[in-house]
């Protein structure tokens, strides 16, 4: 990837200028070196060397302009650092107070307050939400009517609604409120069942937005007051807000989003009236603060939330999801993404344990960057991950990888899908990535090592990659 030799200088003049002065009230210590001068990849190819490259070096080629870090050791912040600008204009630098859109990341912390009208006997976790939605109701259907939506669904994704992610609104947009959103009044679909319930995974920020609308009928308070009294302000989140838009007073240190190619979002940021599937904004440091909670709730030492539930929240399911959080492999971290428009991030931390590492970057090429950090301080102390993923790539021929060649359609998204020398080249929002095969129907991209997956549905071949689900249009 080439790399923008006055963005380098921009990147190398602001981790001068964003050193220790620059991080009050950063807890004493720093970053092992390797953070800085030695990043692990998200993947390696089996049987090749795992490159490193130095944190200025890999801002500079994907274009991110800030990134902000915190890690926790023993229960602890054990230090936080930012990194490069939280806006370029202003050359205005990262540091440990600036605040992120958190994008996904919110769904695992608003959790908490779901969870909390479980711990109170308010809500049955397994009982039809219709029961206690009172400003809005899911509609019924034909899939509703051979099993409910329930909270655990709801919170495990697997409630079979629709609506995986959105977009925001830009500053001229009219933003609509929850019960919009929920029926389609604003830049997304209607929120509706097209699965049968319980069936199986389908990821869908919808169904965090149900979950919003419950949380705020049965509290009688808007979403944002909710939690700040029960969750934000009792974990010490104090700077945090799921307010959208943020009110001004809120934007003393705020970091402005940048698109892949460098230039800003408009306005600086998109509102998010879906506060509970995208719409919190903070800090590394205070996301270790609710990672902390969470820990001493497993070991029943919380006020929050109890260690039956916690447990519970903690346990994955098949899909290796929790009641909130993903669930690693091998059972020993919670952690989420986000990604909202010009904001990336990443968390995991211990379940049965007192660590975790917490990344937040201001560009929509930030994810790769997040990861790598992620996985470089996990790394430097030892810990069981997250790793890089190993990818084994096979020969597979052309006739069986021109099976999933087409136009595949998420929303009104269409992603393309053509032959490529090796494999097959995807191309999705205007960004064309080339697919090197791992089995016969799946691969995964050369650039960060994202997995593809094809298979065949009764409605036609679907992809899926990561959290996102497309289905091929008729050829």
């Amino acid at each position: 990837m080439k790399t923008h030799r006055p963005f380098l200088i921009f990147v190398l003049a602001s981790l001068a200028a964003c050193g220790e002065p620059a991080q009050e009230p950063s807890p004493p210590g720093g970053p092992p070196p390797q953070v800085e001068s030695a990043l692990l990849p998200t993947f390696v190819i089996r049987g090749e060397p795992a490159p490193r490259t130095s944190l200025a070096d890999r801002m500079a080629a994907l274009g991110v302009p800030g990134v902000s870090v915190a890690v926790l050791l023993g229960g602890e912040i054990a230090w936080a650092r930012g990194y490069g600008f939280a806006d370029l204009e202003s050359e205005r630098p990262v540091t440990t107070r600036t605040l992120f859109q958190a994008a996904s990341i919110s769904k695992p912390v608003a959790a908490l307050a779901a969870l909390q009208l479980v711990q109170e006997g308010r809500v049955a976790l397994d009982a039809d939400v219709n029961r206690y939605l009172t400003g809005w109701r899911v509609p019924a259907n034909a899939f509703t009517a051979a099993a409910p939506v329930t909270l655990r669904g709801l919170l495990t994704h697997r409630a079979g609604l629709s609506v995986s992610g959105f977009p925001g609104y830009g500053p001229a947009e009219a933003v609509p409120d929850t019960v919009g959103v929920l029926d389609g009044r604003g830049n997304t679909d209607p929120v509706r069942v097209v699965l049968p319930p319980g069936e199986r995974w389908q990821y869908s920020g919808g169904g965090y937005t149900v979950m919003q609308q419950l949380v705020a009928d049965l509290r009688g308070a808007p979403f944002p007051e909710v939690l700040r009294r029960r969750v934000l302000d009792p974990v010490g989140m104090v700077r945090s807000t799921y307010e959208q838009p943020i009110p001004p007073d809120r934007q003393d240190d705020i970091a402005t989003g940048y698109r892949r190619d460098g230039t800003p979002v408009p306005g600086g940021w998109h509102t998010y009236p879906e506060q509970a599937a995208a719409g919190l904004w903070t800090t590394p440091s205070e996301l270790a603060l609710y990672a902390g909670e969470v820990q001493r709730a497993w070991r029943g030492e919380s006020g929050v939330l109890g260690g039956v539930l916690a447990r519970e929240m903690l346990t994955p399911d098949l899909d290796n999801w929790g009641l909130g959080p993903g669930i690693s492999e091998d059972g020993e971290r919670f952690r989420h993404g986000g990604s909202n428009q010009g904001f990336r991030s990443t968390f995991a931390a211990a379940i049965d344990g007192d660590d975790g590492v917490f990344v937040m970057a201001n560009s929509d090429a930030g994810s790769p960057l997040a990861n790598e950090i992620a996985i470089t301080v996990a790394d430097a102390y030892g810990w069981s991950g997250p790793r890089p993923a190993e990818r084994v790539p096979v020969e597979l021929p052309a006739d069986v990888r021109e099976r999933y060649v087409g136009t595949y359609m998420v929303g009104e998204t269409d992603i393309e899908v053509e032959l490529e020398e090796r494999g097959l080249a995807l191309t999705w929002r205007g960004e064309r990535s080339v697919l090197w095969p791992s089995g016969d129907s799946t691969f995964f991209d050369v650039e960060d090592g994202r997995e593809v997956r094809f298979s065949w549905e009764p409605d036609g071949v679907e992809l899926v990659l990561g959290t996102l689900t497309a289905i091929r249009v008729p050829r």
